[in-house]
C-alpha cells in the first residue's frame, strides 16, 4: 500500500489506465495517519499486484505535481507486521528514502472520529468562503470550476430572504419528495427552487467525479447560488426548496466518517449548526419511508441513480448514518414526515406543518 499527500491525489483521480497501467487495478481511498503525535491527511492506493511497476509508476507521476510530494510504502514482513517506508522527491538527486523504516502500530480509539475536527474544511463548509477556497484551487485543472465561482460571485454575500415562507423539502431518493414538492408548490402557489441549480447543474457529472471534497465543494456553492434565488422569489411569493443545505451536510458526514454510527458526531455537535451566512429556511421537512418501501419504489420506477443514491441501497450503514445526521440537523432541524401513506394523505399532513409553523 500506499499513502499519498493530499494535494497529489487528483493526478490519481485523472490517472488514464492506458497510461499508467499499474496503477489501473489499485484501489484509492483517503487516509489520516499519526505521524509522531501529527495528523497527516492523504490518500491510500492498495497495490493487490505488489509490483515493483506500481512505485515506478508512482514516482513518475507524483514527479508531475507542483507540489513537493511525499510518498509513504507501507509492507508487510513473515511476523504479520506492518512498516512504512517514506520516499521524498529531491531536487536534482531524484526519489530516495527518508530515513529509517518504522512500524505501523494501531492507536486507541480516540472520543471524535479523527475525520470530525476536519470535516469544516473537507466536505461540511461552515461559509462560503471554505468552499470557494476549494474550488479556486481546482481551475487549473477543471476549468468548469471557474464558470461555478463566476455565477457564486454574482451573489450577494449574506441573501436575505422576503416576507414569504421558505420550506425545505429533504429525503432520500424514493421518498416521494419530487411529488410532495411539486403537490405543496402547487396547493401554496409557492415558487419550486431545487439544488443544485440549474444554472450548475449541467456540471453536475463532472464533479460527481472529482474527489469528494470537490464534490463536496460544487454542491456547497449551489446552495448559495440556490439562496439568491430564495431571497428574490421569497418576496413575491411562498418559496419551496427541493433539497438543500441539510442534504450536502448528511450525505458529507455518511461519506467521510467511516464505520457504523457511533462514529458519528455526537448530537449538538457544532457540525449540525446551519451556515452563518447562508438563507435559512423557516422550516425543514424531512420525508421518511422504510427501507423496503424505497427499495419497492426505486425498482418500480427503474430511476438512474447518482453514486451515493447507490450506495443508499448497498450500504445499510451508509443510509443509517445519512438518516441520523439528518435527525441530529439543528437550527433548523427537521421535521420528520412518515411518506408512506398515500401522496394525498402526505399533502395533508405537510401542509398542515407548514400552516402550524409558518404562520
Amino acid at each position: 500500500m500506499y499513502s499519498m499527500l493530499p494535494e497529489v491525489g487528483h493526478f490519481l483521480q485523472e490517472c488514464p489506465s492506458s497510461a499508467c497501467n499499474p496503477l489501473a487495478d489499485g484501489g484509492i481511498g483517503s487516509v489520516i495517519c499519526n505521524h509522531h503525535n501529527i495528523s497527516v491527511h492523504g490518500f491510500l492506493l492498495h497495490d493487490p499486484s505488489d509490483s515493483p511497476d506500481t512505485r515506478r509508476a508512482l514516482f513518475s507521476l507524483l514527479g508531475e505535481s507542483p507540489e513537493g510530494p511525499r510518498l509513504g510504502e507501507f509492507v508487510g514482513d513473515a511476523r504479520r507486521q506492518v512498516w512504512q517506508h517514506l520516499w521524498e522527491l529531491r531536487d536534482g538527486a531524484g526519489w530516495r528514502q527518508v530515513g529509517p523504516r518504522e512500524r505501523v502500530v494501531s492507536a486507541p480509539e480516540p472520543a471524535l472520529h479523527p475525520v470530525v475536527p476536519d470535516l469544516p474544511s473537507s466536505g461540511v463548509f461552515p461559509h462560503r468562503e471554505a468552499a470557494r477556497a476549494v474550488l479556486e484551487a481546482c481551475v487549473p485543472f477543471i476549468p468548469e470550476a471557474q464558470a461555478v465561482l463566476d455565477l457564486v460571485d454574482q451573489c450577494p454575500e449574506q441573501a436575505e430572504r422576503g416576507k414569504f415562507p421558505v420550506i425545505a423539502i429533504e429525503g432520500l431518493d424514493a421518498t416521494g419528495k419530487t411529488t410532495v414538492t411539486r403537490s405543496v408548490s402547487d396547493s401554496l402557489k409557492a415558487v419550486l427552487l431545487k439544488s443544485p441549480p440549474a444554472c450548475i447543474s449541467q456540471w453536475r457529472n463532472i464533479f460527481d467525479d472529482e474527489p469528494t471534497i470537490i464534490r463536496r465543494a460544487f454542491y456547497s456553492l449551489g446552495n448559495y447560488i440556490v439562496a439568491s434565488e430564495i431571497a428574490k422569489e421569497s418576496t413575491k411569493s411562498p418559496v419551496i426548496v427541493d433539497r438543500y443545505w441539510h442534504s450536502t451536510a448528511t450525505y458529507a458526514m455518511a461519506t467521510e466518517v467511516t464505520g457504523g454510527l457511533q462514529h458519528l458526531p455526537p448530537a449538538h455537535h457544532p457540525i449540525y449548526q446551519w451556515p452563518r451566512d447562508l438563507l435559512k429556511p423557516d422550516l425543514v421537512l424531512l420525508l421518511t419511508v422504510s427501507p423496503e418501501e424505497r427499495m419497492r419504489r426505486i425498482e418500480r420506477r427503474g430511476m438512474e441513480r447518482t453514486r451515493e443514491e447507490a450506495e443508499l441501497e448497498a450500504n445499510s450503514i451508509f443510509r443509517q448514518k445519512v438518516e441520523v445526521s439528518y435527525q441530529r440537523m439543528e437550527n433548523p432541524c427537521c421535521h420528520v414526515v412518515d411518506a408512506s401513506p398515500s401522496r394525498e394523505k402526505v399533502l395533508q399532513m405537510v401542509l398542515s406543518i407548514i400552516q402550524n409553523n409558518c404562520n
